[in-house]
This record gives structure tokens, sequence and C-alpha cells, in this order.
């Protein structure tokens, strides 16, 4: 995986941990930490919101015609477009690395907010509905308990 220097350099890391390999490194410590908290019962979705260069222009330009929106803008935005090709081949090496069956990714197609939001909505709701959750169940002896309870609160003045 290639990247390039300015980006790591941004990062601050110690100059002993910028070793040729360290996206690879990295990469596969997210793999592994992602394999274990799986298997832990922990659930892990990761969504890649994908915006296209024209609807990031497009982005950009309202931020710039828009007051209220100049807070959102960065001038580093506009210079990293400029390696958007070197990012995208980042990204895609990435998700294939640390895709897996237990902790997916989802590659969403984000020009359009509302559509991109229901897309997320939607992987989220069927995984909380795989976990096939139910409220806890009451046995005989607890629920004359509660009766005796009631019966007690319901005699109070």
């Amino acid at each position: 995986m290639r990247v390039h220097e300015h980006i790591l350099k941004r990062q601050k890391l110690p100059p002993p941990l910028v070793s040729k390999g360290i996206w690879d490194e990295r990469l596969f410590d997210i793999a592994h930490f992602e394999d274990y908290l799986t298997r832990q019962g922990t659930i892990i979705l990761k969504f890649f919101l994908h915006v296209s260069r024209k609807e990031q222009k497009k982005r950009f330009m309202e931020r710039l015609d828009r007051p209220d929106k100049h807070w959102k803008f960065s001038a580093s935005d506009v210079h990293e477009r400029r390696f958007l090709s070197d990012y995208m081949h980042a990204f895609e090496e990435a998700i294939r690395v640390t895709a897996s069956q237990r902790a997916p990714w989802f590659v969403v197609p984000a020009d359009n907010k509302w559509f991109a939001r229901l897309l997320v909505a939607a992987a989220i709701v069927e995984a909380v509905e795989r976990l096939d959750l139910a409220y806890p169940t009451v046995d005989a002896e607890k629920n004359e308990e509660l009766q005796a309870i009631r019966a007690a609160l319901s005699q109070e003045k």
C-alpha cells in the first residue's frame, strides 16, 4: 500500500514507528483487534461514506457561498483533492484487508445524504434484529412475589 509521505508527516508519529510497513502493520492489527472484539460478543459495522469528486466540489462551493457554512470549510481539503486517487487506493486497500464476515464494511454512496443515511440505518436495524432480543421472562415464584407487592401497595393510603 502506498501513501504519500506528507500524510505520514501530519500524523506526528515518532520517527521510529514510521517503518516501510507501517500501513500493513496497522491494518493487520486492526483486523486482528476486530476479530478479537467480535469473538467477545461485540458487533462491528463499518461504514465508508463515498462522496464523489463532483459532489465534494459542489459541497465545497456551497460552503464558500454561504457564510453560515464557512466554519465547515478548510483550504486544506481543497489541497488534499489533488491526492484523491491515492486516498481512494488507500481506502480500497484498508477496506479489503479489514473486511470480514464478523466485521463487515458497508460502502455507501453518499452523494445523496438522505439515501446514505437510510442505508446506514437499515444496516444497523438489520444487525439489531439479528440479535433476536427479548425481554426477560418472570417465573411463577417471582410472579407471586410481584402480586404480593402489588396487593401491599394497593392497601397503602
